[in-house]
């Protein structure tokens, strides 16, 4: 993915098809579904059966939305994309899997009535908190594409398999990633900056730790190294491999401004000729909103 066009609007343009599009870790795909799923309510339904500025469109449109996904991609995964498309960045709990194993497979006899029984009217065990979710003043959320790719839902597959065999120590393990976590999301919250480093680091020992016990290349040794080398640049606090790991891409936690997104670009870029490989960092940041109806003049040009 190359770097976003300069416009005249806030819609930014990556000059590639979707064909030729590296998958990142992003989240792309749950937002895709999300944006599809809310524009098909907003269009197909009555601003009185859904309005996704309610608390009630939220739920409807993250309850279809979560189905959707997981049909798509086996049923595989937390969600969490999902949840952060709708609510923004959040605090989440997964929903119990057993709710979606209540309806039949796309198609079959019956599978829309009880499809519309579960968005609407089944209670989901799904906990999404706003409340002390915040990023210290001054520090973003930036990504780095690595140009290579992974099967994200077989590298899922393998960690639950690893976790259904080893039940006693992948928990131990989980409850401390969890902990680590919970505690990290208390420091951003917090605006402590300084404790930031440390904290991921630790996240990232564990991430290693579950990588090795499971077999899954998680955070893989080239991206170790990468991540080890950026938490270096000046402003760049520390980083991760985002949603299931693999090559795909890195997100950092780094200071807002002018100066370090130059170190971080002159960074990559030498990285990248050195190494023989394509980093860079993409021309998107993390934000706290999620879904939202956009202004059709924002798009003007873009749509025929």
């Amino acid at each position: 993915m190359t770097g976003a066009a300069k416009n005249s609007t806030r819609f930014a343009k990556f000059p590639t098809t979707l064909k030729g599009a590296n998958k990142t870790g992003l989240g792309s795909s749950a937002a895709l579904v999300t944006a599809l799923t809310a524009a098909l309510l907003t269009h197909y339904l009555p601003e009185s059966s859904f309005d996704i500025t309610t608390s009630e469109g939220k739920r409807t449109l993250h309850n279809l939305a979560q189905a959707a996904h997981c049909a798509a991609q086996g049923k595989v995964g937390s969600g969490f994309d999902i949840a952060a498309a709708v609510y923004g960045s959040c605090r989440y709990h997964r929903f119990s899997s057993s709710i979606l194993k209540s309806i039949p497979e796309a198609g079959a006899p019956g599978f829309a009535p009880a499809l519309t029984k579960l968005v609407a009217e089944t209670e989901w065990d799904t906990k999404i908190e706003k409340e002390g979710v915040s990023m210290p003043p001054g520090v973003t959320l930036r990504m780095c594409d690595v140009d290579c790719g992974s099967q994200t839902v077989g590298m899922v597959k393998k960690v639950l398999q690893w976790r259904e065999s080893n039940p006693t120590d992948s928990k131990k393990l989980w409850d401390e990633l969890e902990s680590r976590n919970v505690r990290l999301g208390a420091i951003l919250s917090d605006g402590k900056t300084a404790e930031i480093r440390p904290a991921v680091a630790d996240i990232r020992e564990l991430i290693r730790a579950m990588g090795s016990q499971s077999d899954v290349p998680i955070e893989p040794p080239s991206q170790t190294e990468l991540l080890d080398a950026l938490t270096k640049v000046e402003g760049v606090y520390n980083g991760v491999v985002p949603g299931a790991g693999g090559y795909d891409a890195v997100a950092l936690l780094m200071k807002d401004d002018e100066a370090t997104e130059k170190r971080v670009r002159d960074f990559v870029a030498k990285w990248s000729e050195e190494k023989g490989e394509q980093v860079k960092l993409l021309d998107v940041r993390g934000e706290m909103e999620g879904v939202r109806k956009e202004n059709t003049q924002e798009y003007d040009g873009w749509t025929h």
